[in-house]
């Protein structure tokens, strides 16, 4: 029982451990993936308005 409480305490406090790394952008530079799920102003618009029909028939 007395090695059963201090690997319970050690344990425990290991969940408390917050990494200190910064991590430094450079402004105007995007590293992430290209974003497939792009489209057009125009292409989302009409992509809405066929929506906002199926759902608004009754008024």
């Amino acid at each position: 029982m007395k090695y059963i409480v201090p690997f319970i305490v050690l344990f425990g406090l290991s969940a408390c451990y917050e990494d200190t790394d910064v991590t430094i952008h450079e402004p105007g530079v995007y590293k992430g993936k290209p974003d497939s799920h792009v489209e057009s102003y125009e292409a989302r618009e009409d992509i809405l308005a066929k929506r906002f029909q199926q759902v608004q028939t009754d008024r």
